[in-house]
């Protein structure tokens, strides 16, 4: 976990720098406390992928952003080295499997949650889409007013600017993949 925590403290601080606004300038734009992103960017806090998604949609920058590690040419990912970004007491777990490349536009995770865990995301930035694949369990996913079953190796897309809502609805653990498109 405290290489994941070192790449976002250092991408955030990076983000910040490279556009010259202080940490109280950021705490606006986010709606992060001043003090939660200094803990952040020195590596000492452990933040949730609510927090995350504040920090991200406040600074206009895809969610993988923060934990990007340096590229390279290949680049293989076995599931079970990767740190997961946890919340829900950890039913629901985040795995930044393919981070945000700016010239692809797009970031992959893998997420898992727990049997009846139920996870709300504010809305996305304007043009952000989501791909949904379920590979395992069924999700129940809330979209507005309107709810979508997606059960094993089903798929759905959509606008990610409207608040939606993810509750795994199976007896059993619910692991999809979520490809975020950044316009």
């Amino acid at each position: 976990m405290e290489n994941i925590q070192k790449n976002i403290g250092v991408n955030l601080k990076a983000t910040r720098k490279n556009r010259g606004i202080s940490l109280e300038q950021t705490a606006e734009l986010t709606g992060v406390s001043k003090a939660m992103l200094g803990q952040i960017e020195r590596g000492e806090s452990n933040p949730t992928v609510t927090t995350l998604w504040k920090i991200a949609r406040g600074l206009q920058i895809s969610f993988s952003t923060l934990m990007n590690e340096e590229p390279s040419e290949v680049h293989y990912v076995e599931l079970h080295s990767v740190n997961p970004i946890m919340e829900n007491n950890g039913d629901y777990r985040v795995y930044s499997v393919f981070p945000f490349d700016p010239r692809k536009k797009f970031e992959i995770f893998t997420v898992e949650m727990e049997m009846g865990c139920q996870h709300t995301s504010d809305k996305h930035n304007e043009g952000v889409e989501e791909y949904i694949t379920v590979m395992s369990g069924t999700l129940e996913l809330i979209i507005g007013e309107k709810a979508y079953v997606i059960s094993t190796g089903n798929s759905i897309h959509f606008l990610a600017n409207q608040a939606h809502t993810y509750k795994n609805i199976s007896q059993e653990l619910t692991r999809y993949q979520a490809v975020m498109y950044y316009r």
